[in-house]
């Protein structure tokens, strides 16, 4: 209405709260083009909290690529250019941070933000790095002091070493997803390094019995302990009496054996592997 109020007339207090709440393609491909008064808003550092980047598409034939090369006026665009963008506008105050999984993350890239998000508290690591970048992993998730949740779609090389920094250096740690082999001293090291561990994630894993009753005896605190579709264990009568203080005890689709009767095979056990 003409006398009504208009959209760029609103306060900037109100608009971030708004864009806030926004994925990071809203705020790169359409909020900073409606006009002057929302580019500048979009700026505001809390509208970068939470960056969240599996959702996109960085293939170069993807609709996200394609918009966001024709808006900048770019050739291309890597996963590492974007990234730095919006890290760049959290100015630091970055608390969430999901990697892609498997497409232009690399360790190069986690070791900038390590620099440049150093409130971080809930990191979701990328998958597939290379041994030698795997192995730098431990140094640099210790260095977030405020880290609470971590999540690794696959269980690194250096896991034990994780483990060990984030207790060392993380007085706030609580939540742990991994996935892969777990072993005796992999248990072991999450009861003895992660004493304030709440919840706990290791569905489509490889988990005996034993490594279970370890952490479920060990971890004290848990409220939630999800271990879904794992191969290794059933849960019998003496798991769920043990896991009867557990809030939230989800153990569907595990079973003891895989479909040709075996439990796995002895090198992927070796390797820390573990194949579906």
């Amino acid at each position: 209405m003409a006398d009504g109020r208009r959209w760029e007339e609103m306060q900037v207090d109100c608009l971030v709260n708004i864009f806030r709440r926004l994925a990071l393609d809203d705020l790169t491909l359409s909020v900073p083009f409606v006009c002057k008064c929302w580019w500048r808003a979009s700026l505001d550092p809390s509208c970068w909290r939470l960056l969240h980047f599996r959702s996109l598409d960085f293939m170069p034939w993807s609709p996200f690529s394609r918009s966001f090369t024709s808006l900048y006026r770019l050739k291309t665009l890597s996963f590492s250019h974007f990234m730095r963008l919006v890290v760049h506008r959290s100015r630091g105050s970055a608390e969430e941070l999901i990697f892609p999984l498997s497409v232009g993350a690399s360790i190069q890239d986690l070791a900038y933000v390590s620099i440049k998000c150093p409130r971080l508290k809930s990191l979701a690591l990328p998958d597939h790095l290379m041994l030698e970048d795997d192995l730098r992993i431990p140094d640099l998730v210790g260095s977030w002091r405020d880290l609470e949740q971590l999540e690794m779609e696959t269980k690194s090389s250096s896991f034990l070493l994780v483990i060990a920094e984030i207790g060392r250096n993380c007085a706030r740690f609580s939540r742990l997803k991994v996935r892969g082999l777990i072993g005796k001293e992999d248990a072991k090291a999450i009861v003895d390094r992660l004493p304030q561990l709440k919840h706990l994630e290791l569905s489509k894993s490889y988990l005996t019995k034993d490594e279970l009753v370890v952490i479920i005896s060990g971890c004290r605190k848990l409220e939630t302990l999800i271990v879904r579709d794992c191969l290794g264990f059933q849960a019998d009568d003496e798991v769920l009496r043990l896991a009867s203080r557990i809030t939230t005890f989800e153990h569907e689709g595990s079973k003891l054996l895989d479909e040709y009767g075996y439990e796995t095979d002895e090198s992927e056990q070796q390797t820390g592997i573990f194949y579906w």
